[in-house]
């Protein structure tokens, strides 16, 4: 009897841990390929982002929008996100050629889209268009006054149509700021256009200008209804350039929204995206506007 029970438990005891070893076998994650993304996808047709705005050029032109039925794909590093809150539900991605928008319904982009990651996109059944001039990548959307035009996709539509390549590389390239061309701010609006449509979208630098109501104590976006809000954000006006032509524009709800604009000279980074004729510059965080070369700051002690 004593052995027939030592044998059972001989079996017992090996079939636990034949179930162990299996568990431990199953719960080892897969490290070869990225959990977000279709891994599916691979490179086929790939048009620059210069192609697919030309290809497009009158439907992003008229701020119209088409379903891209074709089997095409762009491929860009990821040079804007959400990681402060100001730039909201999309991200912009470069190629060397020019930028483009992808609207996405999702919050926390930035975790598994930083800065200097590099993806390819899957455009078909998805939509090309525009907002306001602003090329963009995403499914139609109808406002409350009846507007219909291209913005933020589902998280799960989006997920089947992009590809993470390698891992970022905050040090690309394609993640150094274009200098904008300030000559472009003046003149005829005809004759900027073709500046302003190549490079809409981009991250750019805007160097040796001043905030015109920075004095060290108002912030970029306040709401206690002191500036106008426009789509919750402010436009912050630029010296020596009217508003018409390009603006600062700040979310109030940025990390950095109660934040006091810098005074003096500053470079001013950001995504630069147009609405209609005007530059909207999105700072991606408070650290995209830095003190022109040569300037040295006055400390105001009396800031709050």
């Amino acid at each position: 009897m004593k052995k027939l029970k030592y044998m059972m438990m001989t079996v017992v005891c090996t079939l636990l841990a034949s179930c162990m070893a299996d568990t431990d076998s199953f719960d080892k994650p897969d490290l070869s390929t990225s959990p977000y993304g279709n891994n599916s996808l691979t490179e086929t047709n790939v048009l620059t982002i210069a192609q697919l705005k030309e290809r497009y050029a009158n439907t992003i032109g008229s701020d119209g929008m088409e379903l891209v039925t074709d089997d095409i794909q762009i491929k860009g590093v990821v040079t804007g996100n959400d990681i402060e809150g100001n730039i909201y539900n999309e991200v912009s991605i470069e190629d060397g050629t020019g930028a483009f928008i992808i609207c996405i319904a999702q919050g926390g982009l930035y975790g598994y889209l930083p800065v200097g990651q590099e993806i390819l996109v899957s455009l078909k059944d998805l939509w090309i268009g525009a907002y306001g001039g602003q090329g963009e990548v995403g499914t139609p959307y109808t406002s409350a006054s009846g507007s219909t035009y291209v913005s933020r996709m589902s998280r799960m539509l989006w997920n089947d149509h992009f590809k993470l390549i390698g891992k970022p590389n905050p040090n690309s390239d394609l993640v150094k700021p274009f200098e904008f061309d300030k000559t472009q701010l003046t003149g005829n609006y005809a004759d900027v256009e073709p500046y302003t449509a190549a490079n809409c979208g981009r991250l750019m630098v805007l160097r040796d200008v001043e905030l015109k109501d920075a004095d060290g104590v108002k912030v970029f976006a306040p709401d206690d209804g002191s500036v106008t809000l426009t789509a919750n954000c402010a436009n912050r006006e630029i010296k020596g350039y009217a508003s018409a032509r390009i603006v600062v524009r700040t979310s109030s709800y940025a990390d950095f929204a109660n934040t006091p604009m810098p005074t003096g000279l500053v470079d001013i980074t950001g995504i630069f995206t147009r609405y209609r004729n005007t530059w909207q510059i999105l700072l991606r965080s408070v650290n995209d506007i830095q003190p022109a070369a040569g300037f040295v700051p006055v400390v105001n002690n009396n800031q709050p």
